[in-house]
């Protein structure tokens, strides 16, 4: 997997909205590079909303166990929640804490290094052997984010 064929495959769901921050919009250049995907069922930015899937192509200040600063590395971020995550991982959120990882092993599900306890899921450079659930997981986080929405929607919250 690449990421431009992770955008890909999530630019083809319905009401994704594709962020990559640049030079000149206004984004912190530390973001430059990397992409956040939101579920938008109105075509703008969510005001409330977190993006529900990331691509990070690079170590960030206090993440940085995935070494992303190896050439070609990238790191695909998915909000599981907790029962996807459980399934994956073994174990809840708030349990990983402190639990040995190897945060920098590739094409393997883990713990996000910093927001595994919120139930997000990691994959760096994502190969043969997670393409398929790590497109499982996208989507799953895609219908999540869109329930979410709606929920918001439907009682008059909006977004």
């Amino acid at each position: 997997m690449t990421p431009d064929g992770i955008i890909e495959f999530l630019s083809g769901l319905d009401n994704v909205l594709t962020m990559r921050p640049g030079p000149g919009d206004g984004s912190p250049e530390i973001s430059w590079g990397d992409t956040f995907f939101y579920y938008s069922g109105e075509g703008g930015i969510p005001s409330s909303a977190q993006p529900f899937a990331t691509i990070v192509t690079k170590n960030y200040p206090g993440d940085e166990a995935s070494h992303l600063d190896r050439p070609g590395a990238f790191r695909v971020n998915i909000a599981a929640g907790r029962a996807e995550f459980i399934r994956r991982v073994g174990r809840a959120p708030r349990e990983i804490n402190g639990a040995p990882v190897d945060y920098a092993l590739e094409d393997t599900v883990l713990p996000h290094p910093v927001y595994g306890a919120a139930g997000w899921l990691a994959v760096v450079n994502p190969g043969i052997r997670t393409e398929a659930v790590t497109h499982d997981l996208l989507r799953s986080a895609y219908e999540r984010a869109r329930s979410q929405y709606e929920r918001h929607t439907e009682t008059g919250r909006g977004r």
